[in-house]
């Protein structure tokens, strides 16, 4: 809860304090860049309103089978460490849900669907908390700040000399469940046995 309560926390601060691409600081490598994604991780989107409607929706489900999982590690006393690191998976999954599912209700302002020009659409100004909503259930946008702005060198062949290695902003959701994963991965033989990935017994009633 920890890492979900960091996360809302540092959201909320940005968006009452500060402007849709406002920089909040800049301490060379690192940057904290206000943005609003109204799609997936790091800046990723697609589609319109309906394509955000779906994403939400898989978001939930998902989260509600991350969330089944952990109780069956529990249970099945899976190594702790494992244990920790699908609970930051999850913790950052319901973090970037909250803004998908609330945050056009609770926020006066907010990036939303133009259904004339068919495209998303910022806004100016500070946003208000519990002040009026921007849009409805599951058209929230997700709010994002963190910045790593480090460039290739200039020998770098392909095009890709002097341009930004990681241009896309992201938050501490996105930090806790992509740094999760890859530890997960590097660790996998060490933390992972054959029966927690027995998914099928998430799907059944009576497993936790």
């Amino acid at each position: 809860m920890g890492v979900l309560f960091l996360d809302q926390s540092l959201k909320i601060w940005v968006k009452t304090n500060y402007s849709l691409g406002e920089n909040i600081f800049d301490l060379g490598i690192l940057r904290f860049d206000f943005v609003e994604n109204p799609g997936m991780a790091f800046g990723l989107s697609f589609g319109g309103l309906a394509s955000k409607y779906i994403l939400g929706v898989f978001r939930m489900v998902a989260i509600f089978f991350i969330g089944k999982y952990i109780l069956v590690l529990i249970k099945n006393k899976a190594n702790q460490v494992f244990i920790v690191l699908v609970c930051f998976i999850f913790s950052g999954a319901l973090g970037n849900i909250i803004d998908n599912l609330f945050y056009g209700l609770v926020f006066s302002s907010g990036t939303s669907w133009n259904n004339e020009i068919e495209y998303w659409v910022g806004y100016s100004g500070v946003s208000n908390f519990f002040n009026g909503g921007y849009g409805g259930f599951l058209e929230g946008c997700v709010v994002d700040m963190i910045h790593l702005e480090v460039y290739w060198p200039s020998w770098v062949p392909f095009g890709f000399a002097e341009k930004e290695i990681f241009p896309p902003v992201f938050n501490v959701a996105d930090t806790c469940i992509s740094s999760s994963v890859i530890l997960i991965l590097v660790f996998y033989k060490r933390l992972v046995r054959k029966e927690d990935l027995n998914f099928g017994s998430v799907l059944k009633n009576n497993s936790v």
